[in-house]
């Protein structure tokens, strides 16, 4: 993102979360965007949340987001996770966050396979599936060690996944990730 991109990008999240909750009406006049007395929605905002990869977009993350999706299906193991988190830490603490408030759900690429896989990683460290037993213990060890907040089931590279995974992501992996970390 350009240094104007990212400044709408940011300016936009602001306005966006003025404009959810009722109350008085809205004026903005900001660099990209502005409104004058506009009526806020009477329902809260839902949560805003980013893809962000640059570090600038990052950072914007990290003072109005509330929460981040890392980009190309990376996990808490990844260089990607592990180089972009902390920028978007120190700017949510630069702007007086928490960075806990901002929480991270993941893309989450792989096979559901009937049998465990004997290696549930690939050479790069990738996920790449496993039984539902491999799973519950990949996913519960992320929400309790690496404070993942969620996951999105995609199937193996980024395919939609089949019926026979849906069903037992939803009626297996879920039910037991969630009892076991006490959700």
């Amino acid at each position: 993102m350009t240094g104007q991109a990212v400044r709408a990008f940011e300016e936009g999240i602001r306005l966006v979360k003025l404009l959810g909750g009722g109350g008085e009406p809205v004026t903005f006049d900001g660099e990209f965007y502005q409104v004058t007395n506009l009526e806020p929605a009477g329902e809260e905002m839902p949560p805003v949340w980013t893809g962000s990869v640059g570090p600038k977009s990052l950072a914007v993350t990290g003072r109005v987001a509330d929460g981040w999706m890392p980009g190309h299906a990376a996990d808490w193991l990844s260089e990607r996770y592990r180089t972009s988190r902390p920028v978007i830490d120190e700017a949510a603490v630069d702007a007086g966050r928490d960075p806990a408030e901002i929480a991270t759900v993941y893309n989450f690429p792989g096979r559901i396979t009937a049998a465990p896989l004997a290696k549930t990683r690939a050479g790069d460290g990738r996920w790449i599936g496993g039984s539902p037993d491999q799973w519950i213990e990949e996913l519960t060890g992320a929400v309790l060690e690496h404070d993942a907040a969620g996951f999105v089931l995609f199937g193996p590279g980024g395919s939609t996944p089949d019926e026979a995974a849906t069903a037992r992501w939803a009626e297996e992996i879920v039910p037991a990730v969630r009892a076991a970390v006490g959700k």
